[in-house]
Order: C-alpha cells, then structure tokens, then sequence
C-alpha cells in the first residue's frame, strides 16, 4: 500500500469548515455509513446522539479500523459517506485517487502519551524507559498512523537532556509486536502482553483504570491531526457534507472536547 507523505501543496487543499452548509433540514429516513479511525470509537456514540438531537430521523452505520485499513476498503468499493482519519495523509490519499466528494475537514487533534499495564510489572517512571534494554514494546503496523506520530516522539524525546543517544534505537529494538490499530496496541498492554506502548491520550483517558498513562514531555510530543472527507460514492452526499461540517463545528467540537480531542488545526 503507498504512503503519501504530507506536504504544503496538499495542506493547501484543506479546509476548516464550520457551519458554512447552514442548518438546511434533513429529509426524513436518511443515514450515514461512517468509516472513522479507531480513536474515535469511544467518541462517535456520543457524536451521533449529539447530531441527532437535532436531526432525529437520521441513523448511522459506523465501522471502525486503523485509517489506512478503512482507505483501502473504500479503495476497495466498500460502500461508505464519510471517512474520518487519525491523519492526513489518508484523507489526501482519497482525494488523490478521486474518490472523496470534495475538500477535506480537518475535524480534531489529538497528543501521544505513554502507557504501561496497571499492574506496571517492569516499574516504568518514564518515557525514557522505552529504551532499556529487555523491555517489550507494543506498537503498530508501519500503515497505522500512530505509527508515524510515535516515530516522530521516539526522536524528539532523543533530543532531550538526559536521554542517551541510542534512545530511539532502543525504543525500536524493544518493539515486540505490531497490532492493526492504536486500540490493538492499547488492549495488548491493558492485558500485560507487553510492558508499555504510545497511544492517543484519549485512548489512555477511555482505559483509565486498565492502563497506568505517562505524560510525554511536551517539548517531544507532537500533534495528530484528524481530517474527515465525504465520498464520492455516496448516496448521501449533501447529508454527508452537512454532518462533517457540524463536527467541525462548535456543536460538533463540544463533542469531541469532552472525550480529551482538541479542536482542529
């Protein structure tokens, strides 16, 4: 599967939208199918109510998976209205290959922590111990956007004071597995098959109690961006459109704020 790395031509085809379909009424028995990165799992029940507060006789169909396992199955003919993606670069690769309805949303943002078992049997303080040597580290497939964005941790936190210069080939030579999304990665530490692992802080925040979360410097940690697109398959283009501008609205954003997501950017 390619990798579209994100440039500033292609930043310059996003757009934030907020509210500019206004508040036309929706017809009645309409539905949505929304293909969302696993992130947004714990978030989509309340977003959904929230949006039908307001459009009653709308229903969804949500299918949740890493962003680059959902883009391949619309690439695949997977019949779908909205694709929510833990990045851009997913987004972009939709458009690129004509099969997103139009410009993309950036819809959230999100920050990494650290997370170890509850139990914490390998005594982890800090970030730092990602690199000590017999640690196992559960990660992601190299597809899986929180993939890239740990990347980018794991060599800011080896530019930081104290941290040896071998860190990030520690952290890499502790990897033990890799999972199909950020919630395989956060299941496998929960159940104490590895020692720790990187998530979005809102799945450390949805597993409070399971999983025992440290902070990452905030000098070494790096945004995640969330973009959404319609499709260009879908039955419901003007609904679709109507929904992805609300989420990036303040209806939409009061939503996501409340399980931990930061506003888009």
């Amino acid at each position: 599967m390619r990798h579209r790395a994100w440039g500033a031509a292609a930043a310059a085809t996003l757009v934030v939208l907020g509210g500019c379909f206004g508040t036309r009424p929706v017809p009645a028995g309409r539905s949505l199918v929304v293909f969302a990165a696993a992130s947004l799992g714990t978030a989509l029940g309340a977003v959904e109510t929230a949006f039908r507060a307001d459009h009653p006789d709308v229903t969804f169909t949500t299918s949740t998976s890493s962003s680059a396992a959902a883009a391949t199955q619309i690439e695949h003919g997977a019949p779908a209205d909205v694709f929510l993606s833990a990045d851009v670069a997913n987004a972009q690769r939709l458009m690129d290959e004509g099969l997103a309805g139009g410009q993309a949303v950036m819809v959230a943002t999100n920050r990494l922590v650290v997370i170890a078992p509850a139990t914490n049997p390998a005594g982890i303080t800090s970030p730092a111990d990602l690199a000590r040597p017999g640690l196992k580290v559960i990660a992601a497939g190299d597809e899986v956007p929180i993939t890239e964005y740990a990347s980018r941790v794991v060599d800011n936190l080896a530019e930081l004071p104290g941290y040896p210069a071998d860190f990030a080939a520690g952290y890499r030579s502790n990897v033990v597995s890799r999972e199909e999304s950020v919630s395989g990665v956060l299941t496998k530490v929960s159940l104490g098959e590895g020692d720790a692992g990187i998530v979005y802080a809102t799945d450390a925040a949805a597993a409070a109690g399971e999983v025992l979360r440290l902070e990452i410097p905030e000098a070494a940690n790096v945004l995640a961006r969330y973009a959404g697109v319609t499709l260009a398959s879908s039955t419901a283009p003007t609904l679709a459109a109507q929904f992805l501008a609300w989420l990036a609205g303040p209806d939409g954003q009061r939503v996501l704020s409340t399980r931990g997501f930061g506003p888009p950017s």
